[in-house]
């Protein structure tokens, strides 16, 4: 999903561009309509979830304090945005929003790799590269935090601490690598 952003973020300006003068000859109303059913399925989509995440937690829990404070800060961007009082580039925006999705991935491997392991289809869940279940607890808010963000777990087998490196050693320089532009041949 980040390699298909990458490179359609190349042309989504000029697309969009040209789908506003599209719009413009159309009238107002088809660009008020495009506006709204764009901002309207992004509102849908978090309306449920955040009534399916308040439906399944209490109201005092973690993650719905998260959810209230995550929702804060976006509205408060987007309000400060707007007004133009901080200007984001966008270019290393999403750069590093990339990278961070890449390393989330990671994680989802990394976790994905540790179920096999306690399915027994992958060998070596009982070697451990770390065990500090003692001082981080998985259930406590920093391994909640640190799971759910690089997808580190107390207990981290050498199987999986290999293919989460190996997964962002692969994949993060494939990712920043610049674009490449294409050489037409000359018509003849």
């Amino acid at each position: 999903m980040v390699f298909w952003m990458k490179r359609t973020a190349r042309n989504l300006k000029n697309e969009l561009h040209g789908r506003m003068d599209q719009a413009q000859s159309l009238g107002q109303v088809a660009i008020i309509g495009a506006a709204f059913f764009a901002v309207a399925r992004e509102g849908l989509e978090t309306a449920l979830f955040v009534y399916a995440n308040f439906k399944t937690v209490t109201s005092d829990s973690a993650p719905s304090i998260g959810l209230v404070l995550g929702l804060a800060s976006a509205v408060l961007l987007g309000i400060l945005i707007y007004r133009q009082s901080i200007k984001l580039n966008l270019s290393k925006f999403f750069t590093v929003t990339g990278v961070a999705l890449v390393v989330v991935a990671a994680g989802v491997l990394s976790y994905g790799i540790h179920e096999l392991q306690e399915f027994g289809a992958l060998p070596g869940p009982d070697a451990l590269a770390w065990n500090v279940s003692d001082y981080i607890a998985k259930e406590s808010i920093a391994g909640s935090i640190l799971a759910g963000t690089i997808g580190f777990q107390p207990k981290t087998s050498w199987l999986q601490l290999f293919c989460w490196l190996a997964y962002l050693g692969i994949v993060i320089p494939l990712y920043l690598r610049p674009a490449t532009k294409k050489v037409l041949a000359p018509a003849n």
